[in-house]
């Protein structure tokens, strides 16, 4: 039977699915990668989790994100996450602008696209949920990568990606990761520890969860840089897809890490996208499982492709919200598959090791 899902996991997640099933008591992370629109395929998948494989859980699960990664597992933080996934599918998928919007353009459009997903009170739920941990990502620029010039932020770029193709531990040289942590412990220590890289933690909280949020999705020459976030250092904090684009970072080794991506592919930074020889470690993975759409369920939506950030340049505006809107309908095929792999054991036979997606 064709499925609309294709499953990958870890040695360790496969053996344990095997022999006990896939249940949410099993998970004790979920991890979002950044992607911008390229998460409106995973949007019935989202609803599915959010609404019935977590739903009444009473043990701590903690989220890690990066840009639209941190948008999505935002909403899961919410007193009403399925409701607030919606309005995130609903504004972004929607979004207008003129012919040739600049970045403050772009930018003000998504600060009132986040206020509204957050509402009233979605900040104080995301950063007092007392089952979801939240950590959300951001890069603290330096040198020119700080600049809002766009020539200068261009040379910082540049840099930034020539020593990443020598060593993902220059890139420290431009970027440094931040974890915005909700539930931080007095001795600043997360769930997560990183040695990859020079990693700080601070204190996600109620004052401060918008400007992460944005930070963490403002792609460089795209958005506008995030400045003096409170509880963070000094400085302009930028998307933290640029650090951990796709997570291959040590997610822990208990239970197992439940990750909804958009292709089997996994690639460590933003700079790494077009770097063949830099591949994801499948020892981080051992204890994952990832669903992304299937081949087959791929080549059904427009263009055979799913959504992407290209979309805004390359589609008439109405074209797009209407190939979008097709994406986020289909989605919904995710949900009913991965539904009876969980609840009926259905596919299980058909999930493939881990490293069929490290590409």
């Amino acid at each position: 039977m064709t499925s609309s899902i294709s499953v990958y996991a870890g040695k360790t997640a496969m053996a344990e699915i095997k022999s006990n099933g896939l249940s949410s008591q099993q998970v004790k992370v979920m991890a979002g990668a950044s992607g911008g629109p390229k998460w409106f395929t995973l949007f019935g998948l989202d609803k599915y989790i959010f609404g019935e494989f977590f739903k009444n859980r009473q043990q701590t699960l903690h989220t890690i994100g990066s840009s639209a990664g941190s948008w999505r597992l935002s909403c899961l933080a919410q007193k009403d996450p399925v409701s607030a996934i919606k309005r995130l599918a609903e504004l972004y998928s929607n979004e207008r602008y003129t012919d040739k919007p600049t970045v403050h353009e772009i930018s003000d459009k998504a600060d009132d696209l986040l206020k509204k997903v957050l509402a009233d009170n979605g900040a104080k739920e995301i950063a007092e949920n007392p089952i979801i941990q939240s950590h959300f990502i951001v890069a603290r620029a330096k040198g020119l990568a700080t600049s809002e010039n766009r020539v200068l932020q261009m040379l910082g770029l540049i840099g930034a990606a020539s020593s990443n193709a020598l060593s993902r531990r220059l890139l420290d040289w431009s970027f440094q990761r931040f974890i915005f942590c909700s539930r931080l412990n007095n001795d600043a220590n997360s769930y997560f520890d990183y040695a990859d890289k020079a990693t700080q933690y601070r204190a996600l909280t109620k004052d401060n969860v918008h400007q992460v949020l944005m930070a963490s999705g403002a792609i460089p020459m795209v958005l506008r840089g995030v400045k003096d976030i409170p509880e963070g250092d000094q400085g302009i904090y930028r998307d933290g897809g640029i650090i951990d684009y796709h997570l291959d970072i040590n997610f822990g080794d208990q239970g197992l890490i439940l990750y909804p991506h958009f292709f089997p592919t996994i690639k460590p930074g933003w700079f790494d996208k077009s770097l063949s020889y830099r591949r994801a470690n499948p020892m981080n993975f051992d204890r994952a499982v990832v669903i992304t759409p299937s081949h087959q369920h791929v080549s059904q939506l427009p263009f055979a492709k799913i959504s992407d950030r290209n979309d805004f340049s390359q589609l008439e505006t109405e074209q797009r919200i209407e190939y979008w809107q097709t994406v986020l309908k289909e989605s919904e095929k995710m949900a009913d598959d991965f539904s009876l792999l969980v609840e009926k054991g259905i596919g299980i036979e058909n999930i493939e090791p881990i490293e069929n997606a490290i590409g």
